[in-house]
This record gives structure tokens, sequence and C-alpha cells, in this order.
């Protein structure tokens, strides 16, 4: 992977006594205008508003990128909000895509009962919102923009990417000159306002003036960007730990069936299984589902290379090659055995912990990892799978290992600043309403760039890997 360190945006050239102004600044702004996050070290944050918050971890100046490609991510989001609609109408599509997902997935086995009931029902989605982004790298052997996924539940950050474009816009017009730098060419951000207008309209056309818009979070939320039914937005719901117990189940279940607008539905949170995006790409699916050639080939250009593990050729490059390659589970939210563990026993401790059967887990945090798997990783997981002869092999894809160039950022953190190497990955979000033949809205809506050091693997921003964003346009 090479290393691109280039004229203006060489941030690790700038006086330390510059640095330490400009961290200031940005502290104080952050402080004053709330892109603040929940600070974990508190015992109360999370549960009272107002106490033990902490500002938002985020990169001190924005990220180079080339304008044509932020162009062809914009263009992109309308059109995948097109194809989420219409491939969530194809039930067989979705029930013969995770046929072999669900023998091996207890949490997208249990999302396929629950459509499956709607179907049973004839329950129809009249009114159907989506807020999603799509996340994509700019591969540096290549020169092209490539997905890395697609999110249709819990796409979140709309409130705190919109601050950072504006703090990264203060921070230039103060100290522009002297970075050489021009504020205006940060792109506008506006996904937490257009995000808001997207659920209002569906409140609008669900015509009950006395109805509410419901918000679903986890517990002890600390990203405090949302308040708590015409309208239901999972902020939460999209991995095992949110539905700890039977009554998740029930609850979800529950709001599936009522008259609600649902972000999202049921058919919308399958469409973002990654077991989805992988046959999307292969050759003739997306004509299922699209008619204009123009937007298919725009889709088929940002697609990386995704394979099922029932491909043997595939598995077999992926051993001798591991470093190419990527692992994901069919879903968001990690959970992903470690793959130096006994896996038999590993794979029934995690369908234990889904059951929310904890009292069976012996420290659960050494028995599971992050939400991907890399490098020897990789190999050392196939050739388990191989071994354990099962289908446990269907709750995950292969993908192509993208390779962005690396920049020199400064990263700021709990008050304290420091240089390093990262690499970016850009997520545009796009809203979509429909009620029923009427498109009411599709468009792209803001953008949020997440940045982090080029030695890590895992890229959440929640998680500690990352730190928010802001893009530059060259």
């Amino acid at each position: 992977m090479s290393q691109h360190i280039y004229g203006i945006f060489d941030y690790h050239r700038l006086h330390q006594q510059f640095l330490h102004t400009i961290a200031y600044d940005a502290l104080v702004w952050t402080s004053l205008h709330g892109l603040l996050v929940g600070d974990k070290s508190v015992q109360r944050s999370g549960s009272v508003p107002g106490v033990g918050l902490v500002h938002a971890p985020v990169a001190l100046f924005p990220t180079p990128f080339p304008e044509n490609h932020w162009r062809e991510a914009c263009e992109l989001a309308p059109i995948f909000n097109e194809l989420v609609d219409r491939v969530s109408l194809d039930a067989t599509f979705l029930h013969d895509s995770l046929s072999r997902t669900k023998k091996a997935d207890e949490f997208t086995s249990r999302l396929l009962d629950i459509h499956s009931m709607m179907i049973q029902i004839n329950k129809k989605e009249e009114i159907r919102l989506g807020l999603h982004r799509s996340d994509y790298m700019l591969d540096e052997k290549t020169k092209s923009l490539l997905q890395v996924e697609l999110n249709t539940i819990a796409s979140s950050f709309a409130s705190l990417s919109n601050l950072v474009t504006e703090l990264h816009r203060y921070i230039l017009s103060c100290h522009g000159k002297l970075l050489e730098l021009d504020s205006k060419r940060i792109p506008a951000n506006d996904a937490v306002n257009q995000y808001a207008d997207a659920l209002a309209k569906a409140w609008s056309e669900y015509n009950n003036p006395r109805a509410v818009i419901m918000i679903v979070v986890q517990a002890e939320e600390r990203n405090m960007d949302g308040e708590a039914i015409s309208v239901i937005y999972f902020r939460a719901g999209y991995t095992p730990d949110d539905y700890p117990s039977e009554s998740e189940w029930r609850a979800r279940l529950l709001m599936e069936q009522s008259s609600a607008v649902k972000c999202p539905s049921i058919s919308y949170h399958l469409v973002g299984t990654k077991k989805i995006q992988q046959e999307l790409a292969k050759p003739g699916v997306l004509e299922r589902f699209l008619d204009n050639k123009d937007d298919i080939a725009k889709l088929r250009k940002c697609f990386a290379g995704l394979w099922s593990l029932d491909d043997s050729n595939i598995v077999r490059k992926a051993i001798e090659r591991p470093e190419l390659f990527v692992m994901k589970p069919q879903r968001e939210g990690g959970g992903l055995v470690h793959p130096n563990f006994d896996l038999p026993t590993a794979l029934l401790l995690f369908k234990n912990k889904e059951r929310g059967e904890e009292t069976y887990l012996t420290n659960p945090p050494n028995y599971f990892s992050g939400n991907n798997i890399y490098g020897d990783d990789v190999r050392e997981t196939l050739l388990k799978l191989q071994k354990a002869d099962s289908q446990e092999d269907a709750a995950y894809i292969l993908m192509q290992r993208i390779f962005p160039s690396i920049s020199a950022t400064v990263l700021l953190r709990n008050g304290c600043w420091h240089k390093d190497h990262a690499i970016s990955e850009l997520g545009i979000f796009g809203t979509y309403l429909r009620n029923k033949n009427k498109v009411i809205m599709n468009e792209q809506s803001g953008y949020l760039m997440r940045t982090k050091v080029s030695s890590s693997d895992e890229g959440g921003v929640a998680a500690g890997f990352a730190v928010l964003d802001s893009v530059y346009l060259t």
C-alpha cells in the first residue's frame, strides 16, 4: 500500500504550537455547538441528559477527496434508495438468497420468520421510509470508488457528521490562509435536517395529527441526538444484543404488525444483510430490479468483489492469499467468534449469547472479536469452517479487500491530539419515502467521513477505532 503524503495536506508539517492553538479552538467549538457524546468513564453518562459529556472523536482537519469520485458517490444514492425499495418487495428473492444464512445465523433467521408472518397475514407497507447510508472507499491501485456496504438500519451519525463539517469550515475560516486551504472546498452537509425532514414527511403521509414518532434506541445510548406512532425509527435493533430476550422479539413483531411506518421495515432490514449485497453483485441480478441501463452500470462500477463461502475456488484463493480478502458477517454490529477459539464450541456459545443465555458464557469478550476478519485470521477461520463441515459458513461472505491511499492526519480524542497516518471511508446518506405508487422523496442527504489509523483493521467510531471527519474536494 503506497503512502501519499503531499503538499498542503501534509498536516504533519505544521508546527506543534500551531496545532495546540487549533486543537484548543476546536475543543471550544465542540463544547459550544453540541459536538458531544456520552463519556463512558462517567457512570451516569447515557442515563441522565447533560451528565458526563465529552467531545466526539474527530479529525482536526478535513481529508482530501477527489471531486469526481465525490460526485459519483452522491449520484449513486438515489439509485441505491430505489434498489432497496424494489428488492424489499421481492419476498422470493429475499428468502431464496438467505435460505442458507437462515440455517447458520439465528438472528437473521428470526428476522426472516417475522417477514414470513407478514406475508402470511398479507401485511402491506403502503408507506415505506428508508434512511440509508452507503459506505465507500477509494481503491488506490485502481483509482475506483468501491462500495464497502449498504446500511438500511441505524444509519448513524447524521447529526454529528453535520457538525464536523461545520467545525472544519470554522477552522479553515480562522486558519485557512496559513493552511492554504479554502473552507468553500468542504461540501455542505445538511444530513440531520434532511433526516428530520424525511421523518416529518412520513408522519405527514400517515395523516394523523395526533400520532407521534417513536425512536427505538439502545439502553444508555451515548449518542444523544433523538427524542423519545405514526413512524417507528429504529436507531437500534440490528444486533443480537438489542434482543436479549423473547420480549424484545415480541415487541419487534408487534411493531411490524402495526400500521405505523417502520424505518426500516422488516423487508428493508433484510435487504441490508451482506448476503443480499453479495447476491446483487452477481451478473444479471440487478436487471431483475432496475430498468435503466445507465443506473445499472453505475452500480456495477462501484461493486467490490463479493463471494459466497460455497464458492470453493474463491475460498481456496482466500486461504492462499488471505491479505487480499475480508471476511464479513451477514449483519451489522459484529459478534464474530475469534478465529483462534475452538469453532464448534464458540458457535454454540454464540447461539446461547443470541438467546440471552449469558450465564453459559465465561468471560465473553475473549470469545468474540470485532466486526470483520482480516489477514491470517481469514485463513484460520476458513480452515476451521472447512473442518467443522457444517453450514455455519453461510453466516459469512468474502469480500475483496480495498486498499485506500494513506494520508497524514491529526486525530483529536478525549481532549488530546496526535499525528498519525490514516485511511478514510466515505458514507453517503440517502432518504427515500414512498406512499403506494407515489415517490415522495428520493435524495442524497448529506455524508459521513470516518478516518482511522492505517494500522487498524476495524473502523467504528463508537467502538473507538475511528474519528469523525469531513471531505475537502480536490
